[in-house]
């Protein structure tokens, strides 16, 4: 059948299961418009039932119902699975080869998610997929699950991993069903691979990627994973810093003691991180570790491709609901280019219901140090450590003894981990330039480019040790609550991700 017949067949959204598309060709933007309206409608039971999955991967048992479905899904579609063994949880291989393809792509998809506090999520739990339409005037109104079928590109799916990140899964299955369907083959052979640790880190990825180079071997890495630019229009990101974690805990007394008998003599273990953790950063959020920024420069070329993002930064800080920004740098694609130091948690005693009057006997603040090219994260940690030093702490990397708390008037206990290290892909590499000429063809106009995400993302490993390019190509919406309680994923963005995936398919390499 031509492709002109294909065209009618499309706009009349009658059967697709005739079609006799040849070998690599290309879809106009009207069709894949009708492909992806008429796919995701029909996939909606699958994205529910793989989001009903628990996928927390403190629970290995969770994890394995989650690599079952995932085999069983990729064996329908003409895939064969491997499980790479790993000292925890598999990851998983699926390969599909393709007639004539002479170059071969790796997909890389995330399967687990953070865990979840179900007293903070407005449903049910949160893997029971629960679809809701903006409300009248605030919040979010449930509906049906069944009116899904006539859904509007505003109604979202709440449900941990909505989009962060099964639901690209589900994208690029249905993708996968939308081509084969309409005899639209790759001209090039497909590999995926899927983490079932990455919200831990990924830490068998590195020697797991090291030992399987050869079942790995590929000639470029895309990634489905993140959300678009903050206006929605379709995104690549070309790379991501890595990321560190730091634990510090400091001492007050042995346990916890009355702040009436004791306030005034025994020392205030809260107070004392407090006033560690503010001698790292200035007023401006700027680290005044000295050396912490050395070895990060931005040039005329690379501040020409960070301005060309269309960043709206009143928007920004509207949305996050703060007065002004931190002064790392002038504006948000440059603050990104920096390593950062961020407390994302601290605990010392007790709040709110259970508070009570006493001097804690500890205080512990969970630290991230996203990191880039320039800097080595090894000596990142190092700087940290001579500051707390400098500060006047006894540095340990364990619980201090009664001698040395007796001994010592300062101690910190400081662990620390580097999960893994950034990347970046040039704009006009191989890789690059064939997403964006999908991209431009699915939807009529260049995607933004963003030279590198602020996030973290576990590529590192296929870079260096299988010396590929990669770029990660983002689909949900920015304001999905990933990490947080009633994560979801907006429609509009959930058929627009399987636009994008069939019209990169389609695309010869």
């Amino acid at each position: 059948m031509k492709s002109s017949a294909l065209f009618v067949f499309i706009l009349a959204c009658s059967t697709f299961l005739n079609t006799t598309t040849t070998f690599g060709q290309k879809l106009d933007q009207k069709q894949l418009e009708a492909a992806a309206g008429k796919y995701a409608t029909r996939s909606f039971t699958l994205l529910k039932e793989l989001l009903s999955i628990p996928n927390d991967a403190f629970y290995p048992e969770d994890i394995e119902k989650n690599v079952q479905w995932c085999e069983k899904e990729f064996s329908k579609r003409g895939f064969a699975t491997t499980r790479i063994e790993t000292k925890t949880v598999p990851l998983l291989l699926a390969e599909r080869k393709h007639p004539k393809a002479k170059k071969t792509v790796l997909i890389y998809l995330q399967i687990d998610g953070q865990p979840v506090d179900s007293t903070r999520w407005f449903q049910e739990t949160p893997y029971t997929p629960t679809l809701k339409k903006p409300g009248k005037s605030v919040g979010w109104e449930a509906l049906p699950w069944d009116s899904i079928v006539d859904y509007q590109d505003d109604w979202r799916v709440f449900a941990r991993s909505a989009s962060d990140a099964k639901g690209p899964v589900a994208m690029f299955l249905t993708a996968l069903d939308a081509t084969g369907e309409l005899r639209i083959d790759p001209n090039y052979n497909v590999k995926v691979i899927m983490d079932f640790e990455e919200e831990l880190g990924s830490p068998q990825l590195p020697k797991a990627v090291t030992e399987n180079a050869d079942l790995l071997k590929a000639d470029m890495l895309i990634i489905f994973d993140g959300p678009r630019h903050i206006s929605n229009r379709p995104t690549l990101t070309f790379g991501a810093r890595g990321i560190a974690t730091l634990q510090l805990t400091t001492y007050g007394p042995v346990v916890p003691q009355h702040s009436g008998h004791f306030g005034n003599y025994a020392p205030n273990p809260a107070l004392r991180l407090s006033k560690l953790l503010a001698s790292m950063k200035d007023d401006d959020g700027r680290v005044t570790i000295p050396g912490f920024y050395d070895g990060i420069s931005i040039t005329p070329e690379t501040e020409k491709i960070l301005k060309s993002v269309p960043d709206n930064e009143e928007l920004i800080n509207y949305r996050l609901q703060i007065a002004e920004a931190d002064k790392v740098g002038s504006y948000y694609q440059a603050a990104i280019q920096y390593p950062s130091l961020n407390i994302r948690g601290m605990q010392s005693g007790w709040i709110d219901e259970k508070v009570r009057t006493i001097v804690p006997s500890w205080a512990r603040a969970e630290i991230d140090v996203r990191l880039v090219l320039e800097s080595d994260p090894n000596r990142l940690i190092g700087l940290i450590k001579d500051h707390i030093v400098d500060q006047g702490y006894y540095l340990l990397d364990r619980v201090p003894t009664k001698g040395e708390r007796l001994k010592y008037p300062k101690i910190v206990t400081m662990t620390h981990e580097v999960s893994y290290q950034s990347f970046r892909t040039d704009f006009n590499s191989e890789v690059g330039l064939w997403l964006t000429r999908a991209l431009n063809n699915a939807f009529g106009e260049e995607p933004i480019r963003i030279r590198m995400s602020g996030g973290s993302i576990p590529i590192s490993p296929f870079v260096t040790t299988l010396n590929i390019p990669a770029v990660t190509v983002p689909t949900v919406n920015r304001d999905n609550n990933q990490h947080s309680p009633n994560e979801n994923l907006r429609l509009g963005n959930y058929r627009e991700g399987i636009k994008t995936m069939i019209a990169i398919l389609a695309e010869p390499l």
